[in-house]
């Protein structure tokens, strides 16, 4: 056999292929799931606390800013481990998908809040002052005049902060859960084939191709231009 016939047998092996899609697939939508719940929680937490920190309760901002910069300072990786074998020993059990929910949706939060805040912070204070000017109370000046142009400013940072926290569902794997990379790695130890590696990595590509090229759109159509 030649190198490159034992390169196609062992990364492009037909039969070890078609025998586990199924997996990859089912792999695949559970990712799916896992990114929006991810996306969805993260990026609503983060624009929460950047409005609680707009409120200016100086013990409410100590409490946000250490929180925030604890997340962004401990890996993702760590942050799962925590939480799916930490937390049973204070008598709460977590599933390695919530685990993974909980701590990826903590790290993108952390990331979301600092955009937030930057874009809230970047609007003229002249805005608020003139819409103060008309009546307008704290909250109803944040929601119509503020928030409206600090999240455009945001959007460019933030897609690229959440298209980088979501490929992070890999790390899923290490606490048993079946995404793509939890399959394919099942896949290879059932096998004895890396050849499910190379459908993981179609998928992923299949997956995240789409989100990257979108994400660059986004982040072109909504650029500060001078």
């Amino acid at each position: 056999m030649s190198n490159w016939e034992r390169f196609t047998d062992s990364f492009f092996n037909a039969r070890v292929m078609a025998e586990y899609l199924p997996k990859i697939i089912d792999g695949f939508w559970l990712t799916v799931v896992l990114a929006l719940c991810i996306v969805a929680t993260g990026l609503a937490a983060g624009l929460l606390l950047a409005v609680l920190r707009a409120m200016g309760v100086r013990v409410v901002n100590w409490v946000i800013v250490f929180a925030v910069d604890l997340f962004r300072a401990l890996p993702p990786l760590v942050v799962i481990a925590l939480l799916f074998f930490g937390l049973p020993s204070a008598g709460l059990e977590l599933s390695g998908f919530a685990s993974t929910w909980l701590a990826l949706s903590l790290v993108l939060m952390a990331f979301a809040e600092e955009i937030f805040w930057a874009g809230i912070t970047a609007v003229p204070r002249g805005q608020w002052e003139a819409a103060r000017s008309t009546g307008l109370g704290f909250l109803q000046t944040l929601r119509y005049v503020v928030l409206p142009q600090a999240l455009r400013l945001t959007i460019p940072p933030l897609t690229n902060r959440t298209i980088a926290i979501t490929k992070g569902t890999a790390l899923a794997s290490v606490v048993a859960v079946q995404d793509i990379l939890g399959a394919a790695h099942a896949g290879v130890s059932f096998s004895f084939n890396p050849s499910p590696l190379t459908l993981g990595a179609a998928a992923y590509l299949v997956l995240f191709l789409p989100v990257v090229v979108l994400g660059r759109w986004i982040e072109t159509r909504f650029a500060w231009k001078p």
